[in-house]
């Protein structure tokens, strides 16, 4: 739980929040809530597709998001850095979310 305050809070280095926060956790829960989500609409369960497969991933590239933003902001390199993590999670998190 420290680490997500702190991932929300932006005090994770860039590197950990982009690469550990966004590109491997997030292709994590984004591929497992949507695997759950076909498995319950072939049982016929469409709201708990729903609730499983959006209620967990978009809360989940939310707090991924603004956490890299936040990082972003305190990043010490280069500013192009910041800028391609920024531009590169808010694609990665948009298409994830609409899958």
């Amino acid at each position: 739980m420290k680490k997500l305050i702190s991932l929300w809070q932006g005090h994770l280095p860039l590197r950990d929040a982009f690469w550990d926060w966004v590109v491997f956790g997030g292709l994590l829960v984004n591929v497992t809530t949507s695997i759950l989500l076909l498995v319950l609409l072939i049982y016929d369960q469409p709201w708990a597709a729903l609730i499983v497969g959006k209620g967990c991933s978009l809360p989940y590239n939310l707090v991924a998001t603004v956490g890299v933003w936040r990082s972003a902001m305190r990043h010490d390199g280069p500013a192009m850095q910041a800028d391609a993590a920024r531009i590169a999670t808010l694609i990665l998190m948009t298409v994830l979310s609409l899958t």
